[in-house]
C-alpha cells in the first residue's frame, strides 16, 4: 500500500479544509494576533495575584483539530461518512486493480475501509478538545469575565456537539473557574473588599460549574497556597501565605453557605482544627466589618447604620464582634476629637480662643454621642448596626491612670467655658454629665472638678455684689444668696462654707496686731450680716483663730511656773482675754486645756513615783501650782478681783455634808479647815478647771486615796536595816487635800465613799484580829467599840463588818465539823433556830454529805425504825437539798446495807453476840421499810432459824417479827416450831459447839 495515497498533500488538505471547514471569525483571528505567547504564572506570581481578572493566553489548534474545529457536528458526521464510504471504494478498486480477483477488491475495501473508520473516530473524538480550546480562546477574549454568559458557554458546547461534562470540556471550566477564582482573592498582605463572594458566585453560576467540581477547585487552590508555604523559607512569607489561607477558607465558606461543611473538608485534607477554622472566619470577617465601618463618621445616618447591619449579615460576624467593633470605631472618632482638643490647651493653656477651639472638640464629641443614643432610642433600633449608644473611652488611648489627668484637664476646661457668662445653663449641666460618662470620671472627681470651678465663679460673683453695694442693698441677703447658688446650680451648704472661709480669713487680717477694735468688730459684722454666717459659726471661728492666739499666751503664762506669774503676765493674759473678744466661756475652755495638761504631768510623776510620800509630794506641787497659778489665770479671765473669799470652801463643805451619816468620820472631819487654818494657808484653788473628764473615776480615787493615807500616816521616812519612822504629820494636810479633790473633780459623794471605804478598812483589819477566833466576849466587844469610836464609823456598818467576821469564823468551824462528821442533824436545827444561815456557811456538797452521813446512822442505829417523813421530808428541808436526789441516796444506801446486815448478823451468831444479832437484824428492817426486799438467801438455812429464834427472845413487834420471817424465808410451821423450843434449840447448839470445839 503506497502510504502517499492516505496521506493528503499539504495543498490538497489546505483546499480541503477551505472546502469543507468555515473559516475562522474575525475576532479569533484577532485574539490570536494579539495573545500569541503564553505567560503562565510562577509560584512568585501566585504569591501576588493580580486584583483584576488576568489576560488568558490563547491556545492553538493542531492537527485534525483545525478541521473539527471547521466542521458543525452534521456536517463533521456527514464528513466521517464520506471518509468512510470514499475509503472502502478507494480500497475496492485498488484491490480489483492490483489483485484482479473479488476477494482482493474487497479486503482491499475492508482495509481502507478500516482506516476511514479509525480517521472519522479520531476526528469525531477531538471535538471536546476543540470545544475546550475555543472555550479557553473565547473566555481570553474578555477584559472583565464577570460579564461572561452561562448562554456563551452553552452556545460553545452546542457549536461542537459536546457534553458539558465531558472530561476535556469540564476540566477547562474548572481551570477557568480556579484562575478567575485566584485572581479574585488578595494577596496575604491586602485586606478582602467585600465583594468576592458576589463576584466569584456569579462568575460561578455563569460558568454553569457544580459545587462540588468548584469545592474541588477551592480545595485545590488551598493546596497550592499550603505547598508554597512549605516552600518559603522567610518568616514574613510563611505569614503571608498564612493570611491568604485563611481568607481563602474564608471566601469558600460563604461562597457554598451550609454546603461548605461537607463540600470543604479543610480539617481532613490540611490537618487543621475546628478552632483554627473559627479564628479565619472571626478574623476575616472583623476585618471585613471593620473595612465599612471605615466609611462611617460623625454624620452618621440611620440608612448606614441599616448598611451595616445589612454587612455584618453577609460577613458572617457575630453580633458580640460587630458591636465591639463598632464602639472601638466610634471611640477612635472620639479619641480624634479629644486629641486635638488636648493639643490645643496645652499649646495656648491661657488663650482664650485656644479653650474656645478646645470647647467646640468636645462639643462635636458629644453631639455624636447624643446621635449615637438617640439611634439607640430608635423604634427600629434592631435593624441597626450592633454597638449603637453612649460612647466609652474604655479599652482605648485615654483609658488609664496616665491620661485621666488630661481628661480632666478638659473637663474643667468645659466646666469654665459653660460658667463663663456667670450663670450655668440646664443644657450645659446636661452636657457636662455626659462628658463626665464618657471620661470616665467619678462622682467625686467630676464634682470636685466643678466645685473648685464654680467655687471661683460664685467668689468672683459675691465680690462684685459686695464692691458695688448691690448685695448691701439687698431686701433679703439671703434670697440674694441663694439665687446667686440657682443660677450657678451651687450647693448651699458649699456656699455657706465658702462664706465661713472668707469669714475666717478677714478674721486673720483683723487680729493680726493681736486685738480686735472697734472698727474691726464693725467690719465683720456687716461681713456676717450679708453672708448670712450663723452665730455659731462666728463663735467656732474666733474660738479657732482668736483662741490660737489666746492659747499661746496661756502657754506662755502657765509656763512661767508659780515663780513667774508676775504682774506682767496677769497684763497680758488680761488684755488677750477681753481685747481678742472671746466670752468667758471660750476662754475659760482654751484656758482649760492647756492647764489640763500640765495637771497630767504633775499626775505622771505622782504615779511613776517609787513611794507613798514621793507620790504625795507631786501631787503637793500639783496643788500649789493650781492656788499660785491657775487660780490666778481663772481671775485674771473673769477679770475679777484677787481678794481672798471665803467662800468657796464652805460651799464645797456643804456639798461635802450631803450625806450626814457620814459626819463621825475622822478623816472626813479634819478636810473642813476651821478659820484659823484658812487664815494660815491663804485663799483656796480654783475648782472650774478640773481633771473630771480627763480621767477615769477609779483613777481619780485612786490618786485622792494616796493623798489621803499620806494625811493619815504622814511622811515616812526609812532608815536602815528596813526600819520605817514617822517624821512629819500635820493636819493642814486635810486641807490640801480637799483641793486636790477639787482638782480631781471628785463630787462629795465620791469623796465620802473614799473615806468610808478607808475607815471600814481599818476598822477590818484590827477587828479581824480581836475576833480572831469568832468568837465574842464582853471585853471584845468593847475594844470593838472603842475601835468604831476612834476611826468614827457608824454604829450599823461596824456591826456589819464584825457579823460579817463571826459569821465567817463560824462558817469555817461548821465546814470543818460536818466534814469531821461531828455535827448532827439536832445541832443543825439548834443552829438554824439561832438565825445561822447555814445555806451560805456551808456549801451544798457538804450538806448532801451530811444527809447521807444521817441516813447511814439511822440504818446502822439498831433501833429497827425508819420514819418516812423525817428523812425524806424534814431533813431535806432544813439542809436545804433537793428532795428528788434524797430520795435516790436513802435508796441506795438502804440497797447496799440490807445485805450487809445480814451478813454481819450471821457473824454475830457465829460470835454468841445475841445483842448484836438483834441490833443487825433491826438494821435490815430499817433498810426494807426504806425499800421493801425479796425474800434473802443463805447457804445454810439453820443459821436463818438461829437468828429468827434469837430475834424471837428480844420481845420484838408483831409486826417486826412477821416481816423479819418472811425476809429469812421461814414458813409458818418452822416458825412455830421454833417457838416450842425457843432457847432449848439454842442450848443445844452451843453444847455441840463446845464438843465439836
Amino acid at each position: 500500500m503506497n502510504p502517499s495515497t492516505l496521506t493528503p498533500s499539504p495543498s490538497s488538505s489546505h483546499i480541503h479544509r477551505s472546502l469543507l471547514l468555515p473559516s475562522p471569525s474575525p475576532f479569533l483571528r484577532t485574539q490570536r494576533r494579539r495573545f500569541r505567547v503564553s505567560l503562565p504564572r510562577c509560584s512568585s506570581d501566585a504569591h501576588h495575584p493580580p486584583s483584576s481578572s488576568p489576560q488568558l493566553p490563547l491556545k492553538d489548534l493542531k492537527g485534525i483539530e483545525l478541521l473539527v474545529d471547521k466542521l458543525s457536528p452534521p456536517a463533521r458526521l456527514a464528513t466521517s461518512a464520506i471518509i468512510v464510504a470514499g475509503a472502502v471504494a478507494a480500497g475496492y478498486g485498488l484491490g480489483s486493480r492490483f489483485g484482479g480477483s473479488r476477494t482482493s477488491a474487497l479486503g482491499g475495501a475492508v482495509a481502507l475501509g478500516a482506516a476511514s473508520g479509525a480517521a472519522a473516530y479520531a476526528l469525531n473524538a477531538s471535538a471536546p478538545q476543540v470545544a475546550a480550546v475555543n472555550l479557553h480562546n473565547y473566555v481570553a477574549g474578555f477584559d472583565d469575565k464577570t460579564k461572561l454568559k452561562k448562554e456563551d458557554i452553552e452556545a460553545i458546547a452546542s457549536k461542537y456537539g459536546v457534553n458539558k461534562q465531558d472530561e476535556a470540556f469540564k476540566a477547562e471550566i474548572c481551570d477557568i473557574y480556579s484562575e478567575f477564582v485566584s485572581s479574585v482573592l488578595p494577596p496575604g498582605g491586602e485586606e478582602l473588599k467585600g465583594d468576592e463572594v458576589d463576584r466569584i458566585v456569579n462568575f460561578k453560576n455563569s460558568l454553569g460549574i457544580d459545587d462540588p467540581d468548584a469545592a474541588a477547585m477551592h480545595m485545590e487552590i488551598g493546596r497550592k497556597i499550603f505547598r508554597q508555604r512549605l516552600e518559603v523559607g522567610d518568616r514574613d512569607a510563611d505569614i503571608e501565605q498564612r493570611r491568604a489561607f485563611q481568607k481563602l477558607i474564608y471566601v469558600s465558606n460563604l461562597v457554598f453557605g451550609e454546603a461548605s461543611s461537607f463540600l470543604l473538608p479543610w480539617k481532613r485534607v490540611f490537618k487543621i482544627t475546628d478552632s483554627q477554622i473559627e479564628v479565619a472566619v472571626r478574623d476575616n470577617a472583623q476585618r471585613l466589618y471593620a473595612s465599612k465601618l471605615k466609611s462611617v463618621g460623625r454624620d452618621i445616618d440611620a440608612g448606614q447604620l441599616v448598611t451595616l447591619k445589612e454587612a455584618q449579615r453577609l460577613c458572617c460576624l457575630s453580633d458580640e464582634l460587630a458591636e465591639n467593633l463598632f464602639r472601638e470605631h466610634a471611640r477612635k472618632l472620639v479619641e480624634e476629637n479629644i486629641s486635638v482638643a488636648l493639643g490645643i490647651l496645652k499649646s495656648r493653656t491661657r488663650a482664650v480662643p485656644g479653650v474656645s477651639q478646645a470647647v467646640e472638640e468636645l462639643d462635636k464629641v458629644l453631639a455624636f454621642n447624643s446621635l449615637l443614643i438617640s439611634f439607640k432610642n430608635h423604634p427600629d433600633v434592631v435593624h441597626f448596626a450592633c454597638g449603637v449608644g453612649p460612647v466609652s473611652l474604655v479599652g482605648g488611648e485615654y483609658d488609664g491612670d496616665r491620661k485621666m489627668e488630661d481628661l480632666k484637664l478638659l473637663y474643667r476646661a468645659y466646666v469654665t467655658d459653660a460658667l463663663s457668662g456667670g450663670r450655668m445653663e440646664d443644657n450645659k449641666l446636661a452636657a457636662l454629665n455626659q462628658l463626665k460618662n464618657i471620661f470616665g470620671l467619678g462622682k467625686r472627681e467630676a464634682e470636685a472638678i466643678s466645685l473648685d470651678v464654680t467655687s471661683k465663679v460664685y467668689r468672683r460673683r459675691l465680690a462684685e455684689a459686695v464692691s458695688d453695694g448691690e448685695l448691701e442693698m439687698a431686701d433679703s441677703k439671703a434670697a440674694y444668696l441663694q439665687n446667686l447658688c440657682d443660677e450657678l446650680h451651687f450647693d448651699p451648704q458649699k456656699a455657706s462654707e465658702l462664706h465661713e472661709e472668707i469669714y475666717r480669713q478677714k478674721l486673720q487680717q483683723c487680729v493680726a496686731d493681736g486685738e480686735l477694735n472697734e472698727n474691726d468688730v464693725a467690719a465683720l459684722l456687716r461681713l456676717r450680716v450679708m453672708l448670712c454666717i450663723p452665730q455659731q459659726t462666728v463663735e467656732a471661728a474666733h474660738s479657732d483663730i482668736c483662741g490660737s492666739l489666746f492659747e499661746k499666751i496661756v502657754k506662755d503664762a502657765i509656763a512661767s511656773g508659780v515663780d513667774g506669774y508676775d504682774a506682767d503676765v496677769k497684763k497680758s493674759v488680761r488684755k488677750a482675754a477681753h481685747g481678742l473678744r472671746l466670752t468667758r466661756e471660750t476662754a475659760i475652755s482654751i484656758a482649760s486645756k492647756a492647764v489640763r495638761t500640765i495637771f497630767i504631768n504633775y499626775i505622771k510623776r505622782a504615779r511613776a513615783a517609787g513611794s507613798r510620800t514621793e507620790s504625795a509630794k507631786e501631787l503637793k506641787k500639783m496643788i500649789a501650782f493650781n492656788t499660785l497659778v491657775v487660780t490666778e489665770l481663772v481671775e485674771d479671765i473673769k477679770g475679777e478681783s484677787a481678794d481672798v473669799s471665803t467662800e468657796e470652801p464652805v460651799k464645797e463643805d456643804m456639798t461635802l455634808t450631803e450625806d450626814e451619816e457620814w459626819d463621825s468620820l475622822q478623816t472626813l472631819k479634819k478636810i473642813r479647815p476651821n478659820k484659823e487654818l484658812v487664815a494660815k494657808l491663804g485663799k483656796p484653788g480654783q475648782t472650774e478647771i478640773t481633771l473630771k473628764d480627763d480621767l477615769p473615776e477609779r483613777d481619780r480615787t485612786d490618786l485622792y486615796k494616796t493623798y489621803l493615807l499620806f494625811c493619815i500616816t504622814g511622811e515616812v521616812t526609812r532608815v536602815p536595816f528596813g526600819a520605817q519612822i514617822t517624821t512629819k504629820k500635820d493636819d493642814s494636810e486635810y486641807v490640801l487635800l480637799n483641793q486636790l479633790g477639787g482638782i480631781l473633780g471628785l463630787s462629795g459623794k465620791e469623796i465620802v465613799e473614799v473615806h468610808r471605804s478607808l475607815a471600814e478598812q481599818a476598822f477590818r483589819q484590827q477587828a479581824e484580829v480581836i475576833l480572831a477566833d469568832g468568837q465574842l466576849t464582853k471585853a471584845r466587844v468593847e475594844q470593838l467599840n472603842n475601835l468604831q469610836k476612834q476611826v468614827g464609823l457608824p454604829q450599823e456598818y461596824a456591826q456589819k463588818i464584825i457579823k460579817s467576821i463571826t459569821t465567817t469564823k463560824m462558817a469555817a468551824a461548821i465546814e470543818t465539823a460536818v466534814t469531821q462528821g461531828r455535827l448532827s442533824m439536832k445541832q443543825i436545827r439548834e443552829l438554824k433556830e439561832a438565825n445561822v444561815d447555814l445555806d451560805n456557811m456551808v456549801s451544798e456538797k457538804l450538806r448532801e454529805t451530811l444527809f447521807k452521813k444521817t441516813v447511814d446512822d439511822i440504818f446502822s442505829s439498831g433501833t429497827g425504825e425508819f420514819d418516812e417523813e423525817e428523812v425524806y421530808e424534814k431533813i431535806p428541808s432544813d439542809l436545804n437539798i433537793n428532795k428528788e436526789k434524797a430520795r435516790g441516796v436513802v435508796r441506795e444506801l438502804a440497797q447496799s446495807r440490807l445485805s450487809n446486815s445480814l451478813i454481819q448478823a450471821v457473824a454475830l451468831l457465829r460470835q454468841k453476840n445475841r445483842e448484836g444479832v438483834v441490833s443487825s437484824l433491826n438494821d435490815l428492817l430499817a433498810c426494807d421499810k426504806a425499800v421493801p426486799s425479796q425474800i434473802l438467801s443463805w447457804e445454810v438455812p439453820e443459821e436463818l432459824a438461829d437468828l429468827y429464834t434469837i430475834y424471837l427472845k428480844s420481845d420484838p413487834t408483831p409486826e417486826n417479827l412477821s416481816r423479819l420471817q418472811y425476809l429469812l424465808g421461814i414458813n409458818d410451821s418452822t416458825a412455830a416450831a421454833l417457838r416450842e423450843m425457843g432457847d432449848r434449840l439454842l442450848n443445844i447448839t452451843e453444847e455441840e459447839e463446845k464438843f465439836v470445839f
